[in-house]
């Protein structure tokens, strides 16, 4: 379960203030999947950061199971973001030296998982990208890229993913081929989807759509 208490995120802005996020309370419980929408500068990726534990809230509480990431150290929330945390982002992050063999490796190798290997091979596997496992990120068009990022971010089995913009760097096609092989996933493992998206016909699918504008909830509405 995902807790957010009456979050609220200033940053400076020249001599001013500027609001990101105001008085943001929410609930997502296990295995729900969840479409973040709104407008450019609405506070989405934001959310998705705070919830992440890669930015602090200004005011308010943020909670993954009983662990509140907002008084945590940073050896804290690096360990949350390893145990429990899956990340997919619009550009991909791949690292460039490494095949995508040993991108989805690596998260596993860090944590000292004894069947890294074997693992890194059945991901690879569930993204069809099997026999492109010894290729680099360079080598990958954009779409298999972000399947390599997929997998790596189911490497050690985390009970959330969060996605943002996941599709935003790819046509039509490929971007619908993203958003199933994500959804798929997401029903296998029975793990929290959080997707942040300007894309209405994807939102859709999601169980649930939470709209953000100018840094509040707007609405809140599980789809039929």
């Amino acid at each position: 379960m995902i807790h957010l208490r009456n979050v609220t995120k200033t940053v400076r802005s020249g001599t001013e203030d500027l609001t990101i996020l105001s008085d943001v309370s929410l609930e997502i419980p296990d295995g729900q999947f969840v479409a973040l929408t709104g407008a450019s500068g609405s506070g989405k990726s934001t959310l998705l950061g705070l919830l992440a534990g890669l930015d602090s809230p200004s005011s308010g509480t943020i909670a993954i199971d009983d662990d509140e990431i907002t008084t945590m150290s940073e050896d804290g929330l690096a360990a949350i973001r390893s145990e429990k945390i899956g990340f997919v982002f619009q550009s991909f992050h791949l690292i460039p030296s490494l095949t995508a063999f040993e991108n989805v490796l690596i998260p596993m190798e860090i944590r000292g998982a004894k069947d890294a290997k074997e693992r890194a091979s059945r991901l690879l596997e569930d993204v069809d990208l099997t026999n492109r496992g010894h290729h680099y990120p360079t080598e990958l068009s954009g779409g298999e890229q972000q399947r390599v990022a997929i997998a790596r971010a189911f490497a050690n089995r985390p009970k959330i993913l969060l996605a943002d913009e996941p599709t935003g760097n790819l046509d039509s096609k490929n971007g619908q081929h993203i958003f199933e092989l994500m959804t798929d996933l997401h029903r296998q493992n029975d793990v929290t989807l959080v997707l942040v998206t300007h894309d209405q016909a994807l939102a859709a699918n999601a169980q649930r759509q939470i709209v953000l504008k100018d840094g509040r909830v707007v609405s809140d509405t599980i789809n039929g």
